[in-house]
């Protein structure tokens, strides 16, 4: 006999059911869509199902972001994985196919999403090129990095242009700043992205993070793959143990007055690798963890980098 579990909140209020695991919301969205489009659907035509899915539902299970291969969400292959170890989601790296387990899990939930029922109607033929044309069409600001675009949607100069008319326009300011606290991996470099960004430097000591993306090798993999180059000058970090104990105003003040007196100084070396950077036309962001500026120690390079070199450096802050 099946053990009784939870299954979470989706909608119509939380449900006790025989056969099914206890997962957060937007897993059991992806468990759903797999079975409501047969149970077994090939890698590229289910991520554009479910950024097509994602770009109708309130609110979102996902976010995503004008990738290499079209609109892509990094969060939702982590959510595979697990997935994939909890033995719901066959291991195959060609598609995502429900497992004997994963069937009635995913039955259940479908009988909850009907939403989800309802959109797999009517896009249950569309697969293959003309799935990513029709994606590119609704949706074009996914498609400014697929060379493939202009194959597919060779017919139709009008979605073409509008296409182009999504690429990041080169704006006036050569330095900006970002924060990833309270961002999504996605909606983050959506910003970089829609900012010009051509290089994303890494101004933390450690490029360390709990949240998933944000440490180096996530992210620079990131960046690679929507076109961003991603450096880390852990030079122009702070220690961690400077950045304990800070609860006010007055305390953020004190530590950025002594990190832009005691430390900038030595640091010309990296601050120099900027300013090179934007002297061969790169538009530089840099990165830390908070999302506020004034309680972040970037704003101190930002700063620094200004009174050595000019107002070309004044930064536009995301």
């Amino acid at each position: 006999m099946g053990a009784i579990v939870t299954l979470a909140d989706s909608g119509r209020g939380s449900m006790t059911r025989s056969a099914g695991p206890s997962l957060p919301a937007r897993q059991e969205s992806l468990l759903a869509l797999v079975q409501a489009l047969g149970g077994t659907v090939g890698n590229l035509d289910f991520q554009k199902l479910l950024f097509l899915y994602c770009m109708e539902a309130e609110p979102a299970p996902y976010d995503f972001v004008p990738y290499k291969f079209g609109a892509f969400s990094f969060a939702s292959y982590q959510d595979r994985r697990t997935l994939t170890a909890r033995g719901l989601i066959g291991d195959d790296d060609r598609a995502w196919t429900l497992t004997a387990a994963g069937r009635p899990a995913g039955e259940h939930l479908l009988e909850e999403h009907d939403a989800i029922s309802e959109f797999a109607g009517r896009h249950r033929r569309l697969r293959g090129d003309a799935l990513v044309a029709e994606s590119y069409r609704r949706h074009p600001y996914y498609a400014t990095r697929r060379e493939i675009a202009a194959r597919l949607l060779a017919a139709d100069p009008e979605a073409l242009q509008r296409i182009a008319s999504m690429r990041p326009q080169t704006g006036s300011r050569s330095l900006m700043t970002i924060g990833y606290e309270g961002r999504t991996l996605e909606g983050y470099l959506n910003a970089v992205l829609k900012a010009g960004g051509t290089i994303l430097c890494d101004v933390r000591r450690n490029a360390l993070s709990r949240k998933y993306g944000f440490s180096k090798k996530t992210l620079a993999n990131a960046c690679a793959g929507v076109g961003v180059r991603y450096e880390h000058l852990p030079d122009l970090g702070i220690a961690s143990e400077q950045r304990r104990n800070l609860n006010t105003d007055a305390d953020y003040a004190a530590l950025f007055a002594q990190y832009t007196r005691d430390a900038l100084p030595n640091q010309t070396p990296a601050l120099e690798i900027v300013r090179d950077w934007v002297g061969q036309g790169e538009r530089v962001v840099l990165t830390c963890f908070e999302r506020s500026p004034d309680r972040c120690h970037r704003h101190c390079v930002a700063d620094e980098l200004g009174r050595r070199f000019g107002d070309r450096f004044a930064p536009e802050h995301l």
